[in-house]
């Protein structure tokens, strides 16, 4: 046996042996998960026992500190002497081209103050740094506004005597005074006049995105922000073949084969035959013109399940007003949905 294998053997037995150190003790969790940073998953430790935050490319992993796989992270044991701890590595992919800047599959960046992004095998994901909150309005404050401080990245919600136009000019919350006594009989659901903005753009082109709206169509008819993910075409479809001869799109193709939707490294439990928004040859851009809301369950290969509302295409509409390329912070909320509504499919 030559001196590669058995050095190659000794370190392997001495990796085996500390993950079975570190596994033989009781699982004893905290009652509640550690709080994570913001784009960082919270994982199932090596011993499959307790959930932790995931380590990040680049930083020190171990049995109990796994990398974040979500990310196609991996422990490379290689890099350092200490055979209990490694670095956090990337699988090999693509990688990501934001305003010519080159991101590596797995790195996380901040292009500006109001997102946190992360490069996954050629495409990018962002989560907003600043709150979305939404303010009612009141009689002591009957038309709030957000605006922009100096000196500060988010902006903040003011008071104004006059109303503002704004995106949410569509959605009144109706507010009356008290009698006298004090007392209120009904319930805001009684007298609550329910307004519903449309779903925004879904913010990524190809592969998963976010739709969101606004709506006071609960128990306290209150303003809240509604979310859905979407997929308005997958990447890399080739969806030109598609188009027939003597025709310039392909307005509304339905894939071919079952699927089944990927989400932070979770899958749908069903399988889909989706429509998706196809292309065109004269620099048209096709997006969806009616849809459907339906909650779609995902398992994860932690155990987790969890359900997220997600946009289903019934059909789409070809036009030239197309966002520009590359611009995943454009806020598109200009193009009108039609017809959409829940569905428990």
């Amino acid at each position: 046996m030559s001196v590669e294998i058995l050095a190659t053997f000794s370190v392997l037995l001495l990796i085996s042996r500390t993950m079975a150190q570190d596994c033989s003790q009781s699982c004893t969790c905290p009652a509640d998960p550690p709080p994570c940073s913001v784009g960082t998953s919270l994982v199932l430790d090596g011993c499959g026992c307790c959930k932790v935050c995931a380590r990040q490319l680049g930083e020190p992993c171990s049995m109990l500190e796994p990398c974040d796989h979500h990310k196609e992270l991996y422990c490379d044991y290689a890099l350092l002497s200490d055979t209990q701890t490694g670095i956090c590595m990337a699988q090999e992919g693509q990688t990501c081209d934001l305003g010519g800047v080159i991101y590596r599959s797995g790195e996380s960046f901040q292009p500006n103050c109001k997102h946190h992004c992360v490069c996954m095998n050629g495409e990018i994901g962002c989560v907003p740094m600043c709150a979305s909150d939404i303010r009612l309005p009141s009689p002591d404050c009957p038309y709030p506004r957000r605006i922009q401080i100096p000196g500060k990245c988010c902006e903040e919600w003011v008071c104004e005597e006059i109303p503002q136009d704004h995106h949410y000019q569509s959605v009144i919350a109706v507010f009356r005074k008290a009698p006298p006594n004090g007392l209120l009989t009904e319930s805001p659901r009684d007298n609550c006049i329910v307004q519903t903005t449309e779903w925004s753009e879904c913010s990524a082109t190809c592969g998963m995105g976010v739709s969101s709206r606004v709506t006071n169509d609960n128990q306290h008819c209150q303003l809240e922000r509604q979310s859905r993910i979407c997929m308005v075409r997958p990447c890399n479809s080739q969806q030109e073949k598609e188009i027939k001869k003597g025709k310039k799109c392909v307005r509304t193709p339905k894939a071919q084969r079952a699927m089944r939707f990927e989400l932070s490294g979770c899958s749908s439990a069903r399988l889909y035959k989706p429509k998706f928004c196809g292309v065109c040859t004269d620099n048209r851009c096709c997006t969806p013109h009616s849809t459907i809301t339906a909650e779609v369950e995902f398992r994860c290969p932690e155990g987790d399940i969890f359900m997220k509302k997600m946009m289903f295409i019934k059909t789409c509409s070809c036009h030239h007003d197309c966002p520009q390329d590359n611009d995943i912070f454009l806020a598109s909320n200009t193009r009108k949905m039609n017809g959409d509504y829940d569905n428990d499919m």
